[in-house]
């Protein structure tokens, strides 16, 4: 409860915003006293909603009474929803219906007082279920010491200028929900809500709410880079805009730094299980990467940047051995924010490293580059792919707005690369566009066109989902 009570010390400086109520910081802890009331005895708190007011103050109320708070996925299906909530027996749910009725009811019971903080800094504050891209969801354990870790590692308390305001449109059950709200309050900033993205209605947030700052995934960068016609986006006060969650295309990152002309970009790279951002590329690189002659120094603008204080990362190979500079394998992070925790136990190893399951590499100045998820690796003839690489040539192409390449069983050659994509181009001009580019092995078996292709609400492409279409059509 650190977090919480250095930013009720901002007193009457708005703290949040959300669908046109604001509450201070001391209104906050107030109203998260009198939630813990609520709370207590519960084995944990579900929030099952969008971005609303009553977030933060369940979150804060959870961590006041000891009780585990646990965000879940409104979108999903009835039958997912209840086989989740089944797996915490006796716990209260917080639905869309009862939000707003909560903090009425935390407002009334505020001067009731609260409990003392409960547990310490070793207990569960956050149970967050991964995204599930590749297997069904499990639950990754965030205690209070790694998010304390991971505010006081990496940012300046009480640091924002007098107005600052940091928009919030990623949803909450997400790491990135939570890390930006407790990011912002420790460092003074407002945080504003949206209850659902749409980028018309981001464009004009900004501007009524002046502002300063914003997080966004990819495909929200991708759809805002649509709206705006013309040179500018017309967001002066907007000083930064921090992405991450999946890959964003090179052409639009392009547009968005020249629609956004003064504001910086940040390119953030984290997990559920390292409590959010454990590297991040700042605005000075992306402009140096921009303007740069250097291949070098250009190819950065595709790299997450360097690890933050307090973080370190090595890159593996398969058989455990740190490789050096250059050399691609298997992503491992430590630090006092990473939790590697799930509810089945630990996942580290002896020495306090946590497998990302990500494949890189980091280059001589410790710039880290993201070539997927090991489990997206294509074994073709006993290569081994990235998908990235082709992704990132097919997009160059201008018939191309989206791609994902996947790999396909094959009976002789133990997986094809097929490419699925979003566009209007020719599948035979593609393969020969890819062909001239990159080494024939790399080149799609198949190229196939979509209307859209199937994503987590934070951008990341549900491979699975690919290719149990694809093995029934290219079986």
């Amino acid at each position: 409860m650190t977090i919480l009570d250095k930013a009720a010390a901002a007193g009457d400086r708005t703290a949040v915003t959300a669908g046109g109520r604001s509450l201070t910081a001391s209104e906050l802890r107030r109203l998260a006293r009198a939630a813990a009331r609520r709370f207590q005895g519960r084995p944990a708190v579900l929030y099952l909603g969008a971005n609303h007011l009553a977030y933060p103050v369940a979150l804060f109320g959870a961590a006041l009474a000891g009780v585990p708070f646990v965000p879940l996925n409104y979108r999903l299906g009835d039958h997912q929803l209840t086989a989740l909530q089944e797996r915490h027996p006796g716990a209260l749910v917080l639905r869309p219906a009862d939000l707003d009725g909560f903090v009425e009811d935390a407002e009334r019971d505020a001067d009731t007082g609260g409990p003392e903080p409960g547990g310490g800094q070793d207990s569960v504050a956050v149970l967050l279920y991964t995204s599930g891209t590749t297997a069904e969801p499990k639950a990754a354990v965030l205690r209070h010491r790694h998010l304390l870790a991971y505010v006081t590692n990496t940012l300046k308390f009480a640091s924002a200028k007098e107005g600052d305001a940091a928009l919030v449109a990623v949803p909450p059950y997400h790491v990135a929900g939570l890390a930006n709200l407790l990011a912002n309050l420790w460092m003074g900033r407002r945080v504003v809500y949206m209850a659902s993205f749409d980028p018309r209605g981001w464009l004009e947030t900004v501007r009524r709410e002046r502002i300063t700052h914003a997080l966004l995934v990819p495909t929200m960068l991708a759809r805002i880079v649509a709206e705006v016609r013309g040179d500018d986006a017309g967001t002066p006060t907007l000083r930064s805009i921090s992405y991450g969650g999946a890959r964003t295309p090179l052409p639009v990152l392009e547009r968005a730094m020249r629609i956004f002309p003064k504001t910086g970009f940040v390119n953030v790279y984290g997990l559920t299980e390292t409590a959010s951002s454990i590297a991040a590329l700042g605005p000075k690189d992306h402009r140096e990467a921009l303007e740069s002659t250097d291949p070098k120094v250009r190819a950065r603008l595709q790299s997450v940047g360097r690890a933050l204080p307090g973080t370190e990362f090595q890159i593996r190979r398969e058989d455990g051995a740190p490789v050096g500079a250059g050399e691609p394998g298997l992503v491992f992070v430590r630090g006092a924010q990473i939790s590697g925790e799930y509810g089945g136990g630990l996942a580290l190893d002896a020495e306090g490293w946590f497998a990302t399951r990500d494949r890189g590499w980091l280059d001589a100045d410790g710039y880290l580059f993201i070539e997927g998820r090991a489990d997206d690796t294509i074994i073709r003839g006993g290569e081994n792919i990235a998908p990235a690489e082709i992704e990132d040539v097919l997009l160059a192409h201008p018939g191309v707005a989206e791609a994902a390449v996947v790999g396909v069983p094959d009976p002789e050659w133990g997986q094809r690369i097929v490419a699925v994509c979003v566009g209007d181009g020719d599948p035979d001009d593609i393969r020969r566009w890819v062909r001239d580019r990159l080494r024939s092995a790399k080149t799609p078996d198949a190229v196939v066109f979509r209307a859209d292709l199937p994503k987590t609400d934070t951008g990341k492409v549900l491979r699975r989902v690919l290719l149990n279409e694809l093995e029934k059509t290219h079986a």
